[in-house]
């Protein structure tokens, strides 16, 4: 019984290194999930998904618009895609970046699903997403007449977000 009670400190200081080392693990200090928020578009130039022509994200097109990260691969992705469409309906420019995909692949989900995009570009190796600080798809970015990133939203938009971000971008 002693023994025990000489281990329990022992054991309780080791429950708590494993906890904080799996907190430790899973976190990363560094990662600020909206600190481009407030700044302009980063300097990215990608391929066109339909004309393989070089763009420039910051300028693609000019205006108020929505920059929206997503993949084929992506379920959340497909969740948010009737949303996607809801804003294009409305008129809002909506610029597609298709994160680590295949472009053939990119094509047949916007073929299944609907195009939203009025522009469609390919971040095959991730590039843009560091950039960006994507953190994982979905993400949109909503960016300001000026070029300037108004606010991020991480994940699957819903009907709810929808009028949030149209309340930012005007």
């Amino acid at each position: 019984m002693r023994r025990w009670i000489a281990l329990a400190p022992l054991l309780v200081l080791a429950a708590l290194a494993a906890l904080f080392a799996g907190y430790a693990l899973k976190h990363d200090p560094h990662v600020q999930p909206h600190a481009l928020v407030g700044k302009p578009v980063p300097a990215v130039t990608l391929p066109d998904l339909d004309s393989g022509a070089m763009v420039a994200v910051r300028d693609a097109p000019a205006g108020p618009r929505l920059i929206n990260f997503f993949a084929s691969w992506c379920a959340p992705c497909r969740f948010e895609q009737p949303q996607l469409m809801a804003l294009k309906a409305r008129g809002v420019t909506v610029v597609g970046i298709a994160y680590k995909d295949d472009p053939v692949k990119t094509q047949a989900f916007l073929d299944e699903l609907g195009d939203p995009f009025a522009v469609k570009l390919a971040d095959r190796n991730g590039r843009a997403g560091v950039e960006f600080g994507v953190t994982g798809v979905p993400e949109t970015f909503v960016v300001g007449a000026d070029g300037v990133i108004l606010a991020k939203h991480s994940g699957p938009l819903t009907e709810a977000d929808l009028e949030d971000l149209l309340k930012t971008l005007r």
